[in-house]
């Protein structure tokens, strides 16, 4: 337990010392450093949290009394370590040390006040998320997610003199606030019901359901999953670490990991579990057929990262956790490499279209080598670690009972190998564009601070589906790799999807069919971000105008009615208040009389 305690301060301690030791904050490089090193620190800590834990099976729970009212304790704050607590603290700590590390080579021109501060802010996203995974009940994990959403919104708008950085900053804070509204309520009927805010009560009916769908509407919003996913593309404002790190293991994946934390509480309601799964494999489908058509290298990723989360779940949705949650720990890891190496080709040519890409690989090698790696591990490819986690959750679905789930996401697993052999074919093996020759005295591989995150990433990228059994009895769950008919259909569906996509844009190319270009159209259009936008300016505000003018001219009209009227009456009355004492005595006597006459005819 002092090994979780150390990951979790060394990073707030690192936030507290940068906040308020200026010299340090405007230093640029030193303050990376210092943060980077802290940060070290913390994923040692995590590391030996979790081999610490192999030897028990019991939760380690240290807290104190927080809120207390008429001596009992309504909420306890503090922190709970667990094998489902201990393995996400060092995916956490890992994919945030590799981001801050591999930042110090991507951001290393700017001012180096602008740096100290994104390091202040990293710093207090790391301590936000270790934070929501040690959290030992609903209330605390509440806060700690309020808190990363704080993050998100300073980290997407870091260039905020940028309009639309600044704006993508703004949209995230504000869908994930109203989809948070869920959170909330669904805590205040957990109170209601049992008096705390523990996720190990037995809830019931109606009961259930209720705060299941609310716990889920705010993991909706979190974890981008339709139709409340518009934000997620817009964050890739922010710069490209920052991007990593909110796709890969922190922010997105809050949702999925509050899920699994607090599944007793959607176990008893199987209702909200079938959404679910439905709702998962839909953003799962349509995420992938929006990522198909887009050319900013880093929106493909964007909107892989919602089909991927959408992946995650509808695997929860079947009512086991193992499939979603080894995938959200793979994902964590290739995501986050897939977005370094983008970042790592747009760092070479200073553009996020990757046909201003084409034929990178000779400019960077080692780069293009391992963002091949983690596409190949997004698509689902034997022995990399996406190919366990996806195909453990296409069993789930499948077992289950699930079909439409079931083929929506194997749909999914078809368009995601193909968009991403476009981008490599496109950016990396794809003739030289005009652009890149234009950049080419400055196109050129990372620098080692770069590579070096990105190398451990693809290590892991390999490697880590081969800890599933390892990781599946930390987790006091079962895990057994079988091949299936399902697994050999997924693997058909991503082989099809990788041929399609080297005849549509290998060096022999061929033209998309016709019946393709008006749902590209459509898809490119925007649909949804302009449902939301119509909802915005048609529904809210029209209900914040309305219910403005009730505050302004009812509400506060009836109380400042209330307020002139007793000025009036008391300006009236005043001249019976003489100062004289017989006027006083003559009053109390004539009361005493009309009070004696009362009683006699009642009488």
């Amino acid at each position: 337990m002092n090994f979780a305690l150390t990951a979790l301060f060394l990073p707030l301690a690192s936030f507290a010392i940068l906040g308020l030791v200026l010299p340090l904050r405007r230093s640029g490089i030193p303050a990376a450093i210092f943060s980077s090193l802290m940060a070290v620190g913390s994923l040692v800590a995590s590391v030996l949290a979790l081999m610490g834990r192999s030897a028990h099976g019991d939760a380690e729970i240290v807290s104190i009394p927080w809120l207390i009212s008429e001596g009992q304790t309504i909420a306890e704050i503090g922190v709970r370590l667990d094998g489902i607590s201990a393995s996400m603290l060092v995916v956490v700590t890992l994919v945030a040390t590799c981001v801050q590390i591999y930042s110090i080579g991507y951001l290393n021109e700017e001012p180096k006040g602008s740096l100290g501060r994104y390091y202040t802010w990293q710093s207090l996203f790391l301590f936000s998320m270790a934070a929501l995974v040690l959290s030992p009940n609903v209330l605390i994990l509440f806060l700690a997610w309020e808190l990363v959403g704080l993050c998100s919104y300073l980290l997407i708008g870091f260039w905020w003199t940028k309009p639309s950085a600044a704006k993508a900053a703004v949209k995230a804070f504000w869908v994930t606030k109203f989809a948070d509204m869920g959170i909330l309520i669904a805590l205040m009927i957990l109170y209601a019901v049992t008096g705390g805010f523990g996720w190990d009560h037995h809830l019931e009916g109606g009961v259930a359901v209720a705060v299941a769908a609310l716990l889920f509407v705010g993991v909706m919003g979190k974890s981008a999953q339709f139709p409340l996913h518009i934000w997620l593309p817009d964050a890739m404002e922010g710069p490209t670490p920052v991007s990593a790190l909110l796709h890969a293991a922190t922010m997105v994946a809050a949702g999925v990991f509050m899920i699994v934390r607090v599944f007793p509480l959607f176990e008893a309601a199987p209702s909200v579990l079938a959404v679910m799964a439905w709702v998962g494999a839909t953003t799962a489908f349509l995420a992938a057929c929006i990522a198909v058509v887009q050319n900013d290298i880093k929106k493909v990723l964007a909107y892989s990262t919602c089909s991927q989360l959408g992946y995650m779940v509808a695997a929860l949705g079947t009512g086991e956790i193992m499939g979603g949650y080894l995938h959200l720990t793979t994902h964590a890891f290739f995501k986050a490499l897939l977005f370094l190496g983008a970042g790592a080709a747009i760092h070479a040519v200073g553009s996020n279209n990757i046909y201003d890409m084409g034929g990178l690989r000779k400019k960077t090698p080692f780069s293009a080598l391992l963002f091949i790696v983690g596409a190949l591990a997004l698509a689902g490819i034997p022995v990399f670690s996406g190919f366990f986690s996806k195909d453990l959750i296409l069993e789930e679905l499948h077992h289950a009972g699930l079909t439409g789930p079931l083929i929506l996401c194997l749909a999914a697993a078809t368009l995601t190998a193909f968009y991403m052999t476009r981008v490599i074919l496109v950016a990396f093996f794809g003739k030289p564009s005009r652009h890149l020759e234009q950049h080419a005295a400055h196109a050129h591989e990372a620098p080692a601070s770069m590579l070096l995150p990105m190398i451990v990433l693809g290590v892991l990228t390999v490697g880590s589906g081969f800890l599933a059994h390892w990781l599946a009895e930390s987790w006091h769950e079962k895990y057994h790799f079988a091949i299936t008919p399902v697994g050999i259909t997924a693997f058909a569906l991503a082989a099809a999807g990788i041929v399609f996509g080297v005849l549509r844009y290998g060096t022999r190319s061929m033209p998309a069919p016709m019946v393709l270009n008006p749902i590209r159209n459509l898809i490119l259009a925007g649909p949804f971000d302009r449902f939301w936008t119509a909802a915005y300016r048609n529904g809210l505000l029209l209900v914040a105008t309305v219910s403005g003018w009730v505050d302004r001219y009812v509400i506060d009209g009836l109380m400042n009615y209330i307020g002139w009227g007793t000025i009036q009456i008391g300006s009236k009355i005043r001249g019976l208040q003489t100062g004289r004492a017989p006027d006083y005595v003559f009053a109390v006597l004539a009361g005493t009389i009309l009070l004696i006459a009362f009683g006699m005819l009642r009488s």
